[in-house]
């Protein structure tokens, strides 16, 4: 985008307060400054806004698929392409494209597709996020056992060799296939490491949150669950304040009331925030589709194997922000904040991500009063707008 821009005479969430009747100035990709409404600059071009909501692009640092594609079975630029662009429908202007348990082969597929997804500046790429193969069978849920298997140092070495070419790189693991060391290696070469799929104990987990771990994968799913003597894996992500947690917010991987309880017992400064998992079918018809040589089936908004095990998500980000007000009952500042602020600041990339302040990337949405999206903007650019 050349020369500045006014997106006019809206309500404006900048991430922290509510500024009504203002206009949002951006150029060269960047928040300038919110205005009042006819006060915008004499060389800024008006894009009118009235009765709509302006809130920070929301961030998703777990979407295996979308628009009829998932990255495991199109582990290609264009695969990420189509996901990032699915996924602006609903408002998410940033997000990682997630490979779950694979071959070492597809893994190196996927990065080389993210390196060039870098580099083509894919609107809303952020990064990679590889979700095993070193987690636990245990707790495998919908992830293949026979491809779960230890870390061993030629996938450190890959993963750190990785790192420099993507903007962000996540990897979740399992104490049960990983060692401390390994996880404190990936995280001084700037890997965000997440714990999940584990069965791994209380002292367990909080060493490796210790040793470099900064997240909990999908809290409650695929993990030891907290009881009176044993607080497992679920113990650890809501009692340590260094971890940042993910959430599927769906009403099926969640109970609303487990919701609701987790995020008064979660310590700070690390929070709770939302990913999707979502799956290809995001944004489409599609009624079933593979996975590693399995079918998974959509029904009633779940997606689950043919033994009823879930499998990834069926729901986008506006959604989830509409279940986490309207059926947890989160303030809605509070639902957009896990939507977008929280995820970027978990991500270390909450100083350009996350809110609508001076120099932060012009990243964000207009939303009806309904909390639908009206149109998704990414750097500054307008790349999705819904169907009169």
């Amino acid at each position: 985008m050349t020369g500045r821009l006014a997106i006019s005479g809206a309500r404006i969430f900048d991430g922290s307060a509510w500024h009504e009747r203002k206009s949002l100035v951006i150029g060269a990709g960047k928040v300038k400054r919110i205005v009042p409404a006819g006060s915008e600059p004499d060389d800024a071009r008006i894009c009118p806004a009235v009765g709509r909501m302006i809130v920070p692009g929301f961030v998703d640092l777990q979407v295996n698929g979308g628009g009829g594609v998932l990255l495991n079975e199109d582990p290609s630029v264009d695969a990420i392409r189509t996901i990032c662009a699915a996924h602006a429908q609903f408002g998410t202007t940033a997000l990682l494209p997630t490979l779950i348990t694979d071959t070492p082969e597809v893994t190196r597929r996927a990065l080389s597709a993210g390196r060039g997804a870098a580099e083509d500046g894919v609107p809303g790429f952020l990064g990679l996020h590889l979700e095993g193969p070193h987690i636990s069978v245990a707790r495998k849920g919908a992830h293949d056992p026979s491809l779960i298997r230890p870390m061993e140092e030629a996938d450190l070495d890959r993963l750190v060799s990785a790192r420099p070419i993507l903007p962000v790189l996540m990897t979740t693991v399992a104490p049960e296939n990983t060692t401390a060391d390994q996880v404190a290696k990936l995280a001084r070469a700037g890997l965000l490491v997440s714990l999940g799929h584990t069965d791994t104990d209380y002292a367990t987990a909080v060493a490796y949150a210790g040793a470099g771990a900064r997240l909990a994968t999908h809290l409650f799913n695929a993990m030891s669950p907290l009881s009176h003597r044993a607080p497992g894996m679920v113990g650890a992500a809501l009692q340590t304040g260094a971890l940042w947690v993910g959430l599927i917010a769906d009403g099926h991987h969640v109970d609303p009331a487990a919701i609701a309880i987790a995020l008064r017992a979660k310590m700070e400064p690390g929070r709770i925030f939302l990913v999707t998992d979502a799956m290809s079918t995001v944004g489409t018809s599609l009624q079933s589709f593979e996975l590693n040589g399995r079918t998974i089936y959509r029904r009633e908004g779940r997606l689950t194997l043919a033994d009823g095990t879930l499998a990834g998500s069926d729901i986008d980000m506006i959604a989830s922000v509409r279940f986490m007000h309207r059926s947890v009952g989160v303030a809605i500042e509070e639902a957009l904040r896990m939507a977008a602020l929280y995820p970027a600041e978990a991500a270390g990339i909450g100083d350009r991500k996350g809110r609508l302040s001076a120099g932060f990337d012009a990243d964000f949405i207009e939303l009806s009063d309904r909390l639908e999206v009206e149109a998704t903007w990414i750097g500054g650019t307008k790349v999705h707008a819904r169907a009169a």
